[in-house]
């Protein structure tokens, strides 16, 4: 692109001489990019006299298309350098509702105090959503249990892991106890918080042999927490989901301990766009500090 540059220099200064000095290079250098240009094209451009510079036939015709190509690059890089500092962009994320209601106000927050210009859209979905969206490009990334079956073929980094708490009602016999076994909690009508292919805590069960009386199925937390509430049955939430939460509910740890793991997932964070590399770098700088 720097001969098409140096050839409209040329015809703006009038000069092969005067165009060199405002672009920053020697009269010879400028003088090799029109004639490797022309030896590209099989055309001869410019006629040089002790006049100064005429454009050929030829020159004249293709003047308005390298003057197009010329004004196009350079707004790719204006549009480059306007991204680089984020100053726009849109960043499009799936997740689920105990990180965006937890974790991600607080860091977008901060976020957009240095990047004010950036917009974001939430996806609230589960761990067979969240890749498939990634797949079809109608989300960047996504929060998502690493260890889940519908992330192969994608990338994804760990960030943390995370507990659960059982759930019951303030009368329920087991309720007076410091801490809960899964054998205690399979015995009792169970709510299971739905999240796609993969279940922390069924497979938390399952690891010990156990199958669980399920109750209902539901795919929020505010709904778990409120049939919990009315002693419909008992239930295991992660901690993150139970913060800031108001009801009238017991948490108990759970006897083993109910883990998940928290990672990111995306197609290929290097053809991500800027502002959700930059994001997804901030968030991560942020993540040891996320209670």
């Amino acid at each position: 692109m720097e001969r098409y540059c140096a050839f409209l220099k040329i015809l703006e200064m009038g000069s092969f001489t005067k165009a060199a000095d405002a672009l920053g290079y020697s009269q010879s250098a400028v003088s090799q990019m029109v004639q490797s240009l022309e030896e590209s094209l099989e055309l001869q451009l410019l006629y040089r006299s002790r006049h100064g510079v005429k454009l050929s036939t030829e020159g004249e015709a293709l003047l308005p298309y390298i003057k197009s190509a010329v004004n196009h690059y350079n707004a790719m890089l204006e549009k480059t350098r306007e991204m680089r500092h984020l100053e726009g962009g849109l960043i499009r994320i799936g997740t689920l509702s105990s990180y965006s209601s937890q974790w991600l106000p607080g860091v977008i927050k901060d976020f957009r105090e240095r990047y004010p210009k950036v917009r974001f859209l939430f996806h609230q979905g589960d761990y067979t959503t969240i890749p498939e969206w990634v797949r079809r490009g109608e989300i960047d990334f996504g929060f998502i249990n690493p260890d889940a079956e519908s992330v192969k073929g994608l990338q994804t980094v760990f960030i943390r892991t995370g507990g659960h708490k059982a759930i019951l009602h303030p009368d329920h016999p087991l309720a007076a106890q410091s801490e809960v076994t899964l054998e205690q909690l399979a015995q009792e009508p169970f709510l299971l918080l739905e999240t796609g292919c993969l279940s922390e805590p069924l497979e938390a069960f399952h690891s010990l042999g156990l199958e669980p009386k399920m109750e209902l199925r539901m795919h929020d937390n505010f709904s778990v927490c409120s049939m919990v509430e009315a002693n419909v049955g008992v239930s295991i939430l992660p901690e993150l989901a139970l913060k800031k939460m108001n009801f009238r509910i017991v948490k108990l740890p759970t006897i083993p301990p109910v883990i998940r793991k928290v990672g990111l997932v995306m197609k290929d964070h290097n053809t991500l766009p800027i502002a959700s590399k930059y994001f997804i770098d901030f968030f991560l700088r942020q993540a040891s500090k996320l209670s």
